[in-house]
């Protein structure tokens, strides 16, 4: 219990929170409305309350049970305990805290695409605390935690098509064997929400990388320290056109340092030369790990 209310657990809980209010508001005051398909387990749960009106909520948490117990060991005890919470606190946005919110009624691709990115938020700020919305989601992460090379967002916009292509039949309007600009739709949502996925779980831990080629290695390596607190590596490299010898830092920081240390390199050594490379993902000591789909407890 003493672990359960920490602060750290209390900032992922709080995360955890925003982002169900995110993926509730997304497709409940977005998709629902505008009469189109979704994806995965909220897709089914969205026909089955097309087909015989009852609560999406409700149906999400029936639809979970099995999952969860078949990803039970193959993620973890912490991991089923947040995404549990995570279900249950989703369900009851939903179909209680949603429907408080105004609804949108205009363009259905407007509405395509603000589902796709305000949903898509949600789910990434769930899933970067290891933790998930159930549904497909179990699926997507339990592939990441076997085949950790392959993208979590582009493994769930090919499992959640399944939903989209039976959404466009059920929502067919009268006299059409089927919708296609609802699974057109609904082909938008699922294709932005799987960038946005990708983007804020693998690109927040991006950065970029500085190839410093000096004179005065100490001199740039103490400049670098003193002006964001990161260290350096120190290559022995030779110039290819008079052949002489010279030395290469390399430093890896983040987005905000980057500007930071060239300015204060370019102020430190003026003949320095600064190659400044974009680093899709940065782990290690001063940056933080990403777990995605990690069993854990």
């Amino acid at each position: 219990m003493r672990n359960f209310f920490s602060k750290k657990n209390l900032k992922v809980i709080g995360i955890e929170v925003i982002g169900c209010m995110l993926i509730a508001v997304g497709i409940y005051n977005f998709a629902v409305m505008a009469e189109f398909p979704m994806t995965g387990f909220t897709g089914l749960a969205i026909l089955i309350n097309h087909l015989t009106d009852f609560h999406i909520g409700l149906s999400l948490i029936l639809l979970n049970i099995p999952m969860a117990i078949v990803c039970y060991r193959l993620l973890g005890r912490r991991f089923l305990l947040h995404s549990i919470f995570c279900i249950v606190l989703y369900s009851l946005m939903i179909d209680y805290v949603a429907p408080l919110f105004p609804t949108y009624h205009g363009n259905r691709l407007l509405a395509a695409l603000a589902c796709g990115v305000i949903s898509g938020t949600g789910f990434a700020l769930i899933f970067r605390q290891n933790s998930s919305t159930g549904g497909t989601s179990f699926v997507g992460l339990a592939i990441t935690a076997r085949f950790p090379h392959l993208s979590l967002g582009k493994i769930l916009l090919v499992i959640d098509f399944i939903p989209i292509v039976l959404g466009g039949f059920l929502f067919r309007p009268a006299g059409s064997m089927v919708d296609i600009d609802s699974m057109i739709y609904g082909t938008i949502v699922a294709f932005l929400a799987s960038v946005v996925i990708d983007r804020l779980i693998y690109g927040a831990n991006a950065g970029k990388l500085l190839l410093i080629v000096t004179d005065d290695s100490a001199l740039i390596r103490r400049t670098i320290e003193e002006t964001s607190g990161r260290g350096c590596t120190i290559w022995q490299a030779k110039g290819g056109y008079r052949g002489d010898n010279r030395e290469v830092v390399m430093c890896a920081c983040d987005n905000t340092q980057m500007y930071q240390v060239q300015k204060a390199v370019a102020a430190a050594d003026e003949r320095a030369f600064t190659v400044v490379l974009e680093s899709s993902q940065v782990a290690g000591e001063g940056f933080r790990r990403l777990v995605v789909g990690e069993k854990q407890g």
